[in-house]
Formats: structure tokens, C-alpha cells, sequence
């Protein structure tokens, strides 16, 4: 059972992953078509928030191997 429910759960984080990183740059990339001078910004504001949709995922990840292990 604890197999079963790292293997969601590490499934869940790499669709949710996916999906955050996907909306996030293709927001980047409307915006530097509507406004190319903000590249630079929108550039450092983009890569800080991708280090924090990471973040979520990369703690799942290892949560779900802790489990797999049943070191939980």
C-alpha cells in the first residue's frame, strides 16, 4: 500500500509540475510579445518563480521515496 501511494504521489507532483512550469512560460512568453523591453524583468521574475514551482514538486518527490522505503 505505502508503494501505491509514493507512486501517486510522485505521479501528482510531476503533472503539477508540468502544468506550473507550462502556464508560467507561456505567460513569459505573451508578455515579451506584448511588451519585448520588459524581457530583462519579466526574464529574473520568471526564473525565481519556476525555482518555486520546483520546489513543491522536488518535496513530494522525496516525501514519496521516504515513503516507498517505509522510512514513514
Amino acid at each position: 500500500m505505502n508503494i501505491l501511494a509514493a507512486g501517486i504521489m510522485i505521479g501528482f507532483a510531476a503533472l503539477g509540475a508540468a502544468l506550473g512550469n507550462s502556464f508560467l512560460f507561456s505567460k513569459y512568453i505573451e508578455g515579451i510579445t506584448r511588451q519585448p523591453e520588459t524581457r530583462g524583468t519579466l526574464f529574473g521574475q520568471t526564473m525565481i518563480l519556476f525555482g518555486l514551482i520546483e520546489a513543491l514538486p522536488i518535496i513530494g518527490v522525496g516525501i514519496g521515496i521516504l515513503l516507498a522505503f517505509g522510512i514513514i
